[in-house]
């Protein structure tokens, strides 16, 4: 699969919630992370998710305690 762009955003989020990633319609992957987080947080919270992004993890038959962990 071939990869667009990958798109970072800074949004407030839930407090338990640092990050998350989805791809949209055209296979760009739009990566949020919680502005409410640190610096340092929020740059772990980044490369977890571009971690997620790495591994092409939304086409992964693995169960998501695994994907996770």
């Amino acid at each position: 699969m071939m990869m667009e762009q990958i798109i970072v955003r800074c949004i407030n989020l839930p407090c338990a919630v640092k990050g998350f990633v989805r791809e949209d319609e055209n296979g760009d992957y739009n990566i949020y992370i919680n502005a409410r987080l640190s610096y340092d947080t929020q740059t772990k919270a980044l490369r977890h998710e571009l971690r997620h992004v790495k591994r092409d993890d939304f086409y992964s038959d693995a169960g998501i305690e695994d994907v996770e962990g």
